[in-house]
């Protein structure tokens, strides 16, 4: 029998919080972490966080956790939390509006048409597969999407890409690469030929920068790489 790794989650004693204040909480998303609840009951990672500032603070009733944004479960990186009531809308108009930048990193195993560029699609999502197909035009039901990408390492069997999202799409980076030919690594949703041995796909939200929402100072967070063979082959 294959030997697979043992998938690691996080709890409230292992969650790496890159930083945290009066207002918000930033932490590095494990693979296989699921940011909000869904149908498969899984303990999501809000509700960790919620146990770790009960921990930490000593803290007798609940605790106030507001999901500002998510990331697909197989993914790592940066996820940013609000702490309070006053944070929370300020903190989802910066991402409605789109003042609130992430920049992904994700192993390509092709290498991509060019060294840098823009991909426009047209998305549509399929609930029942929870799928996302990518059209060159516009179809009924679609959402345009864009991306900015440049290859910033060559590996020996990966290429590693930094990708800037003008839009939020469902699954959008994952599907939008496939449709060049540059499936990410572990993705078989999308068309990589086999599976990483933890379940995650080689995506990682690197950097996220934005405005405090009450202090209003600028800042910028980087979420350290998971401690995969290939990814510790990334210039850090």
């Amino acid at each position: 029998m294959a030997h697979r790794s043992e998938k690691i989650l996080s709890n409230k004693n292992n969650l790496q919080v890159l930083h945290e204040d009066n207002h918000i909480i930033v932490v590095n998303k494990r693979a296989g972490d699921i940011v909000q609840g869904d149908k498969t009951g899984d303990k999501p990672l809000s509700e960790v966080v919620k146990s770790y500032l009960k921990d930490k603070y000593n803290k007798e009733g609940n605790v106030y956790l507001g999901v500002v944004h998510r990331l697909d479960r197989p993914t790592t990186g940066i996820v940013l939390f609000s702490k309070t009531s006053k944070a929370l809308p300020r903190l989802n108009k910066l991402f409605a509006e789109k003042t609130a930048k992430k920049t992904y990193w994700a192993l390509v195993k092709n290498e991509p048409p060019k060294t840098s560029g823009t991909l426009i699609h047209w998305l549509k999502k399929n609930p029942k597969n929870n799928k996302s197909t990518a059209y060159i035009k516009e179809v009924e039901g679609s959402k345009k999407a864009i991306l900015h990408y440049k290859i910033i390492q060559t590996l020996d069997n990966f290429y590693l890409l930094e990708i800037d999202l003008e839009t939020g799409r469902h699954h959008q980076i994952r599907v939008q690469l496939s449709s060049i030919g540059c499936p990410i690594k572990g993705d078989l949703k999308y068309g990589f030929n086999r599976s990483n041995k933890d379940a995650s796909i080689s995506l990682h939200a690197r950097t996220l920068r934005f405005v405090h929402p009450v202090k209003k100072e600028d800042l910028k967070f980087t979420a350290p790489l998971p401690n995969e063979a290939v990814w510790n082959a990334c210039n850090n």
